[in-house]
This record gives C-alpha cells, sequence and structure tokens, in this order.
C-alpha cells in the first residue's frame, strides 16, 4: 500500500478529482486546504495603490491510500490534469503504508480500503 499526497493548484482540484474518478480510482480521499511556496516565492501584488507581498499561496493537498496496483495510474491522472506548465503546479510525495485499519469493523491493510 501507498499514501499519495499531492499539493496541486485549487483551480485545478475539480480536473483532477473527475479525472482520478473517470479512471476508475474511487477510493476515499482527505482533502486539506493549505498555503505554502516552493521556488516561486510568493508574488506582489497590488490593491488600493499599495504594493502587498503575498509570501504564502493557497493550495490544496489531496492525500489517497491506493493499493501498490493503482499508484503509477493515480499519479499520472494527478499529473495530467493538475499540470498548466508554469511554475506552481505543485508536487506529488509517495510514502510507503506499513498498514491500514477500518476502525468499524477492525480489517487491516488491503481490506481495510
Amino acid at each position: 500500500m501507498k499514501k499519495i499526497e499531492a499539493i496541486i493548484r485549487p483551480t485545478k482540484f475539480d480536473e483532477v478529482v473527475q479525472g482520478l474518478s473517470e479512471a476508475g480510482i474511487t477510493c476515499g480521499m482527505t482533502i486539506t486546504e493549505v498555503k505554502g511556496f516552493g521556488r516561486q516565492k510568493g508574488f506582489v501584488e497590488i490593491y488600493r495603490g499599495r504594493e502587498y507581498e503575498i509570501r504564502f499561496i493557497p493550495k490544496i493537498k489531496i492525500e489517497i491510500v491506493l493499493n501498490d496496483e493503482l499508484v503509477e495510474k493515480a499519479i499520472s491522472v494527478i499529473i495530467e490534469k493538475a499540470k498548466t506548465g508554469e511554475v506552481g503546479d505543485g508536487k506529488i510525495f509517495i510514502f510507503n503504508l506499513e498498514d491500514a485499519i477500518r476502525i468499524r469493523t477492525g480489517q487491516r491493510g488491503k481490506e481495510a480500503l
């Protein structure tokens, strides 16, 4: 089992979720609104004649736990749907997952997903 964490632009969220669904990846996911910056280091915005430095940019973090055989498919969909080709498209992180337990039934491993 693997855990995928994808940090993407908020404007691409619906496309990514729809793409995952169409690809048959219908497992649950956790969505968090986050703020941060990478290489782009924020930006400067002008509001009512004053400059404001926006250092932390709003993003969406998607967390998905999958069986190993679905990981590459999920990664491909996320890249395809979230990519604009510009700085700030986001990142995908993949973690090995030791175990998962469904609290209601006590099921473990793949059965818990």
